[in-house]
């Protein structure tokens, strides 16, 4: 059996790991862009036969020839273009192979509609994930195969310090994004329900000695377990 050729549509944040990983497991990838700045990233990370289209022209896309790939992978950081690329492939090649991300049950329901085979939720694997890890006190590892590289994203447990400035906060007050990481759990000592799935909205108030399970790359996440560490309020910069 030959090395399977892919097509992926995407080099932001989520596409840059996935198609590294990709590679690193051998298989032959081709990567598509509509942003200049992440084109010439990927020409400079090594994928040579990278092409920068746009994306909303039929001609453009019907040029890539995606019927030659063994599977398409749609991992645009924006939802709303992702969502219109795979019903345009789909739209344009029936019975393509169409693997594609996603970050919320909504943009899951339209990826399925749009003509996706596959669609991977990445919360609901991260979280899947974690209730698993947090059955043994230990970090968790890498997500695989599409979701992300061996090298790029990764989860870890933080515990609370005495004297954090998260001590006292509500998730919502907490610009976790300023720290280039996403809170998705954690292990509330007042609650007494074990690990909980975070989602936008809720109303948990973290305290000392608190469990919380944050995802980024790895030395943001380093970074960032330093930082709740410090006494006081640590403002992000």
């Amino acid at each position: 059996m030959g090395v399977k050729k892919i097509l992926i549509f995407g080099y932001g944040n989520h596409g840059r790991y996935i198609a590294k990983g990709l590679l690193e497991d051998g298989y032959m990838l081709q990567v598509v862009e509509s942003d200049e700045e992440n084109y010439k990233r990927a020409i400079e990370d090594g994928f040579g036969q990278s092409v920068l289209i746009d994306m909303g022209s039929d001609e453009s896309l019907q040029e890539l020839n995606p019927t030659q790939f063994d599977k398409v992978v749609c991992v645009m950081d924006d939802e709303h273009l992702n969502v219109f690329i795979t019903l345009s492939l789909s739209s344009l090649f029936e019975g393509l192979n169409i693997v594609a991300i996603s970050d919320s049950i909504h943009t899951t329901s339209k990826l399925k509609m749009a003509g996706a085979q596959k669609v991977i939720d990445l919360y609901e694997v991260s979280a899947n994930r974690i209730i698993n890890t947090l059955k043994r006190p230990v970090a968790t590892e890498l997500l695989k195969d599409f979701v992300m590289s061996k090298t790029g994203i990764s989860f870890m447990e933080m515990e609370i310090p005495e004297g954090s400035f998260l001590h006292g906060k509500k998730i919502d007050e907490v610009d976790f994004a300023c720290y280039d990481v996403l809170l998705v759990g954690l292990v509330d000592l007042e609650r007494r329900k074990g690990f909980e799935f975070v989602t936008a909205g809720q109303e948990h108030k973290l305290d000392t000695g608190d469990i919380i399970v944050c995802m980024g790359e790895v030395e943001k996440l380093r970074i960032f377990k330093k930082v709740i560490a410090k006494k006081g309020d640590e403002r992000c910069k």
